[in-house]
C-alpha cells in the first residue's frame, strides 16, 4: 500500500463572508493558506481594511473554544506587560473566537516577520531568545490564575516502550515496497531498544515545580522582525508543565544541527539568559535536562505519525531527531553542562 495513501484531507476554504460578517474587518480581496503548522489550519487574508492571519483551529486535541478563548486572554494580558504576542481581533459581539458549521476560528492581525532556526541566531540572539522564554514563564505566573496542582505526569516506562518498538518494527516489516525510509526507522528502533535496555535503570524521579508555559515553543512559533522576535504566536499548547523542560525541548529544537547534534555553545548562552530571566536555578535545569533526555529516548511520536495514521508531513524530521537521541546519550554530561554551566 502506498504510504501516503492516508494522508491528511485537503484544507476546506474556510467561510470568508460568514466571518468577516462578524468582524469590523472589511471585504475579503485575497486568501491564501499559510504551509507551516501541522496541526491547525492557517490564512493570510487580505481585505478591504487591512491585511490578517486568519487560523481555524483544527486539532480536535485543542480545538474547544472555551480554551482558545482563555489562551487568546491571556495573550492579550500578555502583550499588556510587553511581551512580544498576537492578540486576536475581537467581533462586534466582543468574542475572539468564531464558531461557524462547528469549526472554530480567530482573526490576528497580520505580523511581518520571519521564522529562525537556532543556526540563523547569533550568540547574542540567542541570548536574547532564552531571556524572552524565560519573560514569558515569568509574566504568564503573573496573568494566569494558580496553579491547581505541583505535581507532573510520570515518566515513560521502559516496557510499555518495548512493546511500542516491537509493533512499529512489525509495522515497518509489513510495508510493502519498503523504502529508505523504513530501512532507517528500522535502524533506528533497535538501536533505541539497545539503548534504553542498557539505561533502563536512569528512569527520572516523579516530582518537581510546575508553571505556565506556551506549550511548544519552537522556531516557527516565534516570528522575527529584523534581529529581533517580533511574536510569539500559537498558544494553543498553554498549559501547567515544568517550566524548565520547556526551556530544554525548546533549546534541543532550536540548535539541534541537521546531523542530529547540538549547538552546545549556542545552547550555552540561551541557558544562561533563560536562567537569569526566570530566576531558574543550575539544579533544575539539570533535572529537566535529564527527564527530557529520558523523554527523547522513549519517543516515537514521528515513527507512530507515519506508521499509524499514514501521516508523512514530519518525516523530513525524522533524520535528525532519531539521531540526536544517540548522540545526547553520549553526550550526557556537555550536555548538562551547556544548560548549568
Amino acid at each position: 500500500m502506498p504510504r501516503s495513501s492516508v494522508s491528511p484531507a485537503p484544507s476546506p476554504a474556510p467561510p470568508l463572508g460568514a466571518l468577516l460578517r462578524r468582524y469590523a474587518a472589511g471585504a475579503p480581496l485575497a486568501c491564501e493558506p499559510v504551509d507551516q503548522g501541522l496541526l491547525n489550519r492557517g490564512y493570510r487574508l487580505n481585505t478591504t481594511r487591512g491585511r490578517y492571519f486568519l487560523k481555524h483551529h483544527f486539532d480536535p486535541e485543542t480545538a474547544d473554544p472555551a480554551a482558545i478563548a482563555r489562551q487568546h486572554r491571556a495573550t492579550q494580558r500578555l502583550a499588556d506587560l510587553g511581551v512580544p504576542v498576537a492578540p486576536p481581533l475581537a467581533g462586534k459581539d466582543g468574542r475572539t473566537v468564531a464558531v461557524i458549521g462547528g469549526h472554530a476560528y480567530a482573526l490576528h492581525p497580520w505580523i511581518d516577520g520571519r521564522h529562525r532556526g537556532g543556526a540563523q541566531l547569533t550568540p547574542e540572539q540567542c541570548r536574547r531568545l532564552g531571556a524572552l522564554l524565560g519573560v514569558v514563564h515569568a509574566s504568564l505566573e503573573q496573568v494566569m490564575p494558580p496553579r491547581e496542582s505541583e505535581e507532573r505526569a510520570d515518566s515513560a516506562d521502559p516496557v510499555d516502550t518495548f512493546a511500542l518498538i516491537d509493533d512499529l518494527l512489525a509495522r515497518v516489516r509489513r510495508h510493502r515496497p519498503a523504502d529508505t525510509f523504513d530501512e532507517l526507522a528500522r535502524h533506528r528502533l533497535l538501536e533505541r531498544r539497545t539503548l534504553l535496555e542498557r539505561h533502563a535503570d536512569r528512569l527520572p524521579p516523579r516530582g518537581g515545580s510546575v508553571g505556565w508555559v506556551h506549550g511548544d515553543f519552537h522556531p516557527f512559533n516565534v516570528l522575527y522582525k529584523g534581529s529581533a522576535p517580533a511574536a510569539i504566536v500559537d498558544w494553543d499548547r498553554l498549559g501547567v508543565q515544568p517550566q524548565a523542560e520547556e526551556a530544554v525541548r525548546a533549546a534541543v529544537i532550536f540548535f539541534v544541527r541537521p546531523a542530529g547534534t547540538l549547538d552546545l555553545p549556542k545552547v550555552r548562552a540561551y541557558a544562561r539568559a533563560y536562567r537569569r530571566s526566570a530566576r531558574a536555578t543550575p539544579a533544575e535545569l539539570s533535572a529537566a535536562v535529564h527527564r527530557v533526555w529520558w523523554e527523547r529516548l522513549n519517543d516515537f511520536w514521528i515513527l507512530r505519525w507515519h506508521y499509524e495514521r499514514g501521516d508523512t508531513r514530519a518525516d523530513s524530521q525524522f533524520p535528525a531527531a532519531s539521531a540526536l537521541a544517540v548522540w545526547w546519550t553520549r553526550e550526557y554530561d556537555a550536555v548538562c553542562e551547556a544548560f548549568v554551566g
